[in-house]
């Protein structure tokens, strides 16, 4: 597996933990209540962190060959 392909599977994850991070923090804010909200809350800005910090990592490498 190319360098680039790699990348790319790697920046998908970072996007489905994003997109996992918005639900989940919708889902806590508006329909749980209780001790279940911040579980929920923290397993969510979990994800947000890292999804972040994958997204960052693939943009700022820069270009492969």
């Amino acid at each position: 597996m190319s360098e680039a392909m790699l990348k790319m599977y790697i920046s998908f994850a970072g996007m489905i933990f994003l997109i996992l991070a918005i639900g989940l923090i919708l889902l806590s804010r508006y329909k749980l209540n209780g001790w279940v909200r911040g579980i929920v809350s923290f397993l969510a800005y979990v994800f947000l962190i890292l999804g972040s910090i994958i997204i960052f990592y693939i943009v700022f490498s820069g270009p492969t060959r």
